[in-house]
């Protein structure tokens, strides 16, 4: 009888990081059944979506209540599709809000719990300590400074290296791509990365938009292309796509590496993406606005010298934050002018991007590492089965 694994995401990064694996499990074992919280890219490879993963993906300490009801629906059917179907092993991708309280009910029916990315509570909420080592099993670590963290609380933390330093690669190089979007020669390409869920582009898109038009009146001297890079089209509303339109800003969808593969300046939300944009070696500006509750809120509970991921791995500022109230057109305009007319200032972004991007490239493929430590958890279940 083939053995059944529950595998589960709740944003863009995290299906593409659950799908990647479920395609090297499946050339070590094609036998083996996926069902559970599934994103486009998940479904595409092979996993039965019994939740679909846009459906839970909501960030913010506010934001979340008005889609709570609908998120312990979603939450109600995986329970009850593990009580079912009872999986041999659940592997948890990132989104802890959600998968914290899964790995709770997974453990008490005596389902071993991998969990894939480490909730950050080496930054806030460290509360959740107790929970993850009384509920998971083994903990994946895309970080190296995390094992550290983690081990001496009694978990049991392995680092894997981050999965996107072997998945993030553009389809074409970068002139056949310039050419593929009609960029010509003379372009300055600025990437604007607004985020993957649709609460983020509804936050940021306004800003963006505007943060261009200053670019644009205060540059007229430079040939600038700008491109909206968004995962999937139905993200942006239809009153974002008029205003992005007079904007005369292109959009393309579902080519985040490629853009960034162009670009000679990213505006990007602090997230994965960011990192993207540091294994591509595109200089950036991140920024960051959530609901005010929330950013106040979370000024009291997050403990980090920095917000974005590639300042925290490198141990200093090394890209410009603009964060909540920071984040506004004009600061934005000003942070990617002094980018777009400096080429020295660009060149040595990305040499501090190189030495970041380094940092994050564990000895192994990091999805044939995690790959393995499923395979043996697997085998353990056998035979004790």
């Amino acid at each position: 009888m083939p053995q059944k694994v529950l595998i589960s995401a709740g944003e863009a990064s995290g299906d593409l990081y659950a799908a990647s694996l479920v395609e090297t499990l499946r050339l070590r074992n094609p036998a083996l059944e996926f069902f559970g919280c599934a994103g486009q890219r998940m479904q595409r490879a092979g996993v039965r979506a019994v939740v679909d993963a846009r459906s839970i993906a909501v960030v913010g300490l506010v934001e979340v209540v008005t889609h709570i009801p609908r998120i312990y629906r979603e939450y109600r059917k995986l329970i009850r599709a593990a009580e079912m179907e009872r999986p041999d092993i659940a592997i948890l991708t990132d989104s802890p809000d959600f998968h914290l309280r899964l790995a709770r009910r997974l453990k008490r029916l005596g389902i071993p719990v991998i969990y894939l990315v480490a909730p950050q509570v080496w930054a806030w909420r460290k509360g959740r300590l107790p929970a993850m080592r009384r509920n998971i099993d083994q903990l994946l670590c895309i970080f190296p400074f995390e094992p550290d963290f983690f081990a001496p609380r009694g978990i049991d933390a392995r680092y894997i290296g981050h999965p996107l330093t072997r998945l993030v690669k553009p389809s074409a190089g970068r002139e056949e791509l310039r050419r593929r979007f009609g960029i010509p020669d003379e372009c300055l390409v600025v990437a604007l990365l607004p985020g993957s869920r649709k609460g983020e582009i509804e936050r940021h898109s306004p800003i963006l938009i505007e943060a261009v038009r200053k670019i644009q009146q205060a540059s007229q001297r430079l040939a600038l292309r700008f491109i909206l890079a968004v995962p999937y089209g139905n993200l942006l509303g239809s009153n974002f796509k008029e205003r992005i339109s007079e904007a005369s800003i292109q959009v393309l969808e579902g080519q985040t590496w490629d853009v960034l593969a162009c670009a000679e300046v990213a505006l990007a939300a602090s997230g994965t993406v960011t990192i993207e944009a540091t294994l591509v070696g595109t200089p950036m500006v991140t920024f960051y606005r959530v609901n005010k509750l929330s950013w106040l809120m979370g000024r009291f509970l997050v403990k980090v010298p920095f917000y974005s991921m590639v300042n925290l791995v490198a141990g200093r500022r090394i890209v410009p934050e603009l964060m909540q109230n920071d984040m506004t057109p004009a600061r934005l305009a000003s942070e990617a002018l002094t980018l777009l007319s400096d080429e020295s200032a660009r060149k040595s972004m990305r040499g501090e991007l190189e030495l970041v991007a380094r940092k994050l490239a564990g000895p192994q493929d990091p999805l044939e590492v995690a790959a393995s430590l499923v395979e043996k958890h697997l085998k353990e279940e056998m035979v004790h089965a």
